[in-house]
């Protein structure tokens, strides 16, 4: 049986592999979107998907999706957005 540490170790590796195998489909689209309807940045367009996800998961219609997992994916997104734009302010 594992202990809380392994737990939390394979909690963290399948949400990295989650996110870096998404970011190899789709490319950049969380950071560097396309923006051919919404002009918002990427800070933002990360906070309403993340809407999107708590409103299916108080609402019940998640179907079939790991909210939890989308959620913690999306947090994990919008520390690393907000990281790269302080990065692009930074002389």
């Amino acid at each position: 049986m594992s202990n809380t540490e392994d737990l939390i170790r394979e909690e963290c590796q399948g949400l990295q592999s989650l996110l870096l195998e998404k970011n190899r489909a789709y490319g950049n689209s969380a950071t560097d979107p396309v923006r051919i309807f919404s002009k918002a940045d990427p800070e933002e367009q990360i906070r309403v998907r993340l809407d999107d996800k708590l409103s299916r998961l108080v609402r019940g219609q998640a179907a079939g999706e790991d909210v939890e997992q989308d959620l913690l994916g999306y947090l994990v997104l919008l520390r690393v957005a907000r990281k790269l734009r302080q990065r692009q302010l930074s002389p």
